[in-house]
């Protein structure tokens, strides 16, 4: 039974972007991402064992968007899905990075940069 699991909003403050002032002050950063997995034995036994863990995969994540900084968000999107690759039961990923705070000089609600790979593709 393919299904997907999914976690969105998670917010955690990094240093990322290209500009020297985003590195020294940080901001937040919002990560949603899919997995699609096979979800039949997990809804078979009952065990947590038998599927991704989402708080573990919450806090690897997290990790990752307060580590080592990047300049792009394209970058930190494709670490991203290194960390949800990583279960091997896992046959796609999709993350999508929001940074709220850009440096646009306009009045805007939003900029993101979604990252779908599926198992055994670059």
């Amino acid at each position: 039974m393919t299904g997907q699991i999914t976690l969105t909003g998670l917010r955690a403050r990094g240093r990322h972007g290209v500009y020297d002032f985003e590195r020294e002050q940080g901001q937040d950063f919002v990560v949603d991402v899919r997995l699609d997995l096979d979800l039949s034995r997990a809804a078979a036994t009952d065990d947590v064992a038998d599927t991704v863990h989402y708080g573990e995969l919450a806090t690897a994540l997290v990790e990752v968007l307060t580590g080592e900084p990047v300049n792009l968000l394209e970058r930190l999107a494709d670490r991203l899905l290194g960390v949800c690759l990583a279960d091997p039961r896992v046959s796609a990923a999709e993350v999508t990075v929001h940074k709220p705070q850009a440096p646009i000089p306009h009045e805007f609600a939003d900029v993101a940069v979604t990252l779908r790979r599926e198992r055994g593709t670059a």
